[in-house]
């Protein structure tokens, strides 16, 4: 189970489920039915099965906590590496362009540092230790600003205006008006 606020359940919350489980637990060595233990517990039949079902394969010790899931993370001195793996370029890296985005980052995480990321976590990682999304200008080198402003001055103005005036007319297509 998971909650908004970034965690999972408390070490209280664990412990209390882990021992609803093993309450289940002898019960099922004492032969009861699911459907009872999971009415008396208060607990959904499927979970009673799942956990009928790991008590057969592994014993009382299958049901005892595994304790907090951990996602992944990326260490300080893990993103030093990242941070030097980036400052390469995306090419040095075999993409075909000079652009970083998420998915490319998530892909270098994956095979320069071995840990799995979403998306999502990449763009909190990123985001934690300074790095901001940034557009390109996408300017041309071979712009010419000169030349650029003189058509906006000279040639725009007449192309703007060369546009049919809006006149009365009829909305019918039989009628001549509309063409």
């Amino acid at each position: 189970m998971r909650y908004p606020e970034g965690g999972g359940l408390t070490a209280e919350r664990r412990a209390f489920r882990e021992g609803i489980r093993l309450q289940a637990g002898q019960r099922f060595t004492a032969g009861e039915k699911t459907a009872a233990i999971a009415k008396d517990l208060r607990v959904s039949v499927r979970s009673v099965e799942r956990w009928r079902r790991a008590w057969r394969e592994g014993g009382m010790e299958a049901l005892h906590s595994a304790g907090p899931a951990n996602s992944p993370t990326v260490k300080d001195a893990q993103f030093a590496v990242l941070e030097e793996e980036l400052g390469k370029g995306p090419a040095a890296h075999g993409f075909e362009d000079e652009r970083w985005n998420l998915a490319r980052v998530q892909t270098v995480i994956r095979r320069r540092l071995g840990v799995s990321l979403s998306v999502a976590t990449v763009w909190r990682l990123l985001k934690r230790h300074g790095w901001s999304w940034q557009a390109p200008a996408r300017r041309a080198l071979e712009r010419d600003e000169h030349t650029v402003e003189l058509w906006k001055r000279e040639v725009w103005p007449q192309v703007k205006d060369s546009r049919r005036r809006p006149v009365p007319g009829s909305s019918l297509r039989t009628r001549p008006d509309s063409r």
